[in-house]
């Protein structure tokens, strides 16, 4: 049995057996995180896949569990739930595909990375930063998925400007999914505990605009990802940050643009996935 798998089932177990959890979260109550980092001490922060609170109140999907990710564009991909829920990650203006995307994600860093009049179809556009006065701050439930966003900063003519990009996370179908944005700088201890366990994360490889490829690298080890999902792919090869993720990960060229997965089906070995257009 893949380990993540073992350790969703015991998350399950825990939340039925608690005294006082309840089956969907009362109206009015924030949704619970099931990929959180539980920071108990810092360094070492330790990750778990249950909360004593109540469960993620998201609309159960029939059928496998199945989420399918595509990749569009540049920093874009096209994440499809078991419900149908469509999100498009660093939503730029266009997702592919001839449809409009129900979720929008975006970040600032660049015009390729947001649009300021995404289509009035798209139900939520989740923009991934604030104001001066208050960081984007997004806990959102759609269906069978909840998204929400930890906040980091990024260049701005020559200075760094505070939460300006998001790292938005994805939480459906027992798996963790993602996308560190137009990331500019490491990541704090903090930063680890907010984010939690990531099944897969979709990582900005051009090697300089964002991070180089020693500390974009040195972040995707961290997180003990399964699957390592390219994008942003400008400067250096793509080799290069294959190269430096080592031998410990496996990579998977594919011949299709999207892929299917669920819990069950993760890889037992790390795998970098590059998939068609990228």
């Amino acid at each position: 049995m893949h380990p993540r798998l073992a350790a969703s089932i015991i998350a399950a177990w825990v939340l039925t057996a608690l005294p006082g959890t309840t089956a969907f979260a009362q109206e009015g109550v924030p949704p619970v995180s099931q990929c959180m980092a539980l920071a108990q001490s810092i360094p070492g922060a330790t990750y778990a896949d249950f909360t004593p609170d109540a469960p993620l109140p998201v609309k159960q999907a029939a059928g496998p569990g199945e989420v399918h990710i595509r990749y569009a564009a540049h920093s874009t991909y096209v994440i499809t739930t078991p419900s149908g829920v469509t999100i498009a990650t660093d939503y730029g203006g266009w997702s592919g595909g001839g449809y409009v995307p129900r979720v929008a994600t975006m970040n600032k860093a660049h015009s390729s990375h947001f649009t300021l009049t995404p289509d009035e179809g798209i139900e939520y556009v989740l923009p991934g930063w604030g104001s001066e006065a208050q960081p984007a701050d997004h806990d959102l439930v759609v269906e069978d998925v909840y998204i929400r966003n930890v906040t980091t900063d990024i260049r701005a003519y020559g200075a760094m400007e505070a939460d300006a990009n998001s790292i938005f996370i994805f939480e459906v179908a027992d798996l963790c999914i993602g996308h560190l944005g137009h990331l500019h700088h490491p990541l704090e201890n903090n930063h680890y505990a907010e984010i939690g366990r990531l099944d897969i994360v979709m990582v900005p490889v051009d090697g300089g605009l964002t991070l180089s490829h020693t500390g974009m690298s040195e972040i995707v080890k961290r997180l003990h990802t399964s699957i390592v999902l390219p994008m942003h792919r400008r400067g250096r090869p793509l080799s290069q940050f294959i190269t430096m993720m080592g031998e410990d990960f496996e990579t998977d060229y594919r011949l299709e643009d999207g892929f299917t997965v669920s819990l069950r089906t993760l890889p037992r070995r790390p795998t970098i996935i590059v998939l068609q257009g990228v």
